[in-house]
């Protein structure tokens, strides 16, 4: 999967500083959150500071480059920062939120044995098959997908249900988002210490990742 997952060059011309960290995590034992995922979200909510309002500034600045309004669709880690205290959905979807938010982060997880074909971001043609909730992407606009259609528009804004974590989940995917002025040395070890959190749930999950940067 990490090998075939590819970034389309009119996104990677459209903002030239982006770079994702795909991650595969396999063997997982998802659940209910608990009392370590609710003190992770509580120290994450605490760590949000207003000094870091750029890296959401930079996804709101990419939002506008395709022609989406960021006041109304929101990048996810905006939507997600005014969300606080953050909301408990499940132990993985805790430990990616948590990252998300400390590092004003756009973070996408979804389960992997959902996919048809790989992950790829491209700019939308229009004709994408897509969720009804979701309605269909508008032509120009840059959306994750894979072989069945849309799975999350407008960049990070929502993601489908189709490949929706859940308590279920076994195998999953993340998709750590970054522009400048975060460093790729800062979304390294935003992807190691979910990696870390990931290994404190199921210390024999087996973790993958690969850094897409420049179209490659």
């Amino acid at each position: 999967m990490l090998d075939d997952i590819w970034v389309d060059d009119a996104v990677t011309a459209l903002r030239p500083d982006f770079a994702v960290l795909a991650m595969t995590a396999r063997g997982l034992r998802n659940g209910p959150t608990d009392d370590r995922s609710r003190a992770w979200l509580a120290e994450a909510a605490e760590a949000a500071r207003p000094a870091r309002t750029d890296r959401i500034d930079a996804w709101k600045d990419a939002y506008r480059a395709f022609g989406a309004k960021p006041q109304r669709t929101r990048p996810s880690v905006d939507a997600l920062t005014r969300r606080l205290p953050l909301p408990e959905i499940n132990l993985v979807v805790d430990a990616y939120n948590s990252v998300s938010v400390k590092h004003a982060l756009p973070i996408g997880g979804e389960d992997l044995d959902r996919y048809s074909g790989p992950a790829r971001l491209v700019r939308a043609t229009g004709d994408e098959e897509s969720e009804e909730a979701l309605g269909r992407p508008e032509p120009g606009e840059v959306i994750w997908r894979d072989d069945a259609g849309v799975t999350c528009r407008r960049w990070n804004w929502r993601q489908v249900a189709r490949t929706r974590l859940t308590e279920d989940t076994t195998n999953a995917i993340f998709l750590l988002e970054r522009l400048e002025p975060m460093t790729l040395e800062e979304l390294k070890e935003a992807g190691e210490e979910l990696a870390d959190l990931l290994t404190r749930l199921t210390p024999e999950v087996r973790i993958s990742s690969r850094l897409l940067s420049g179209g490659k």
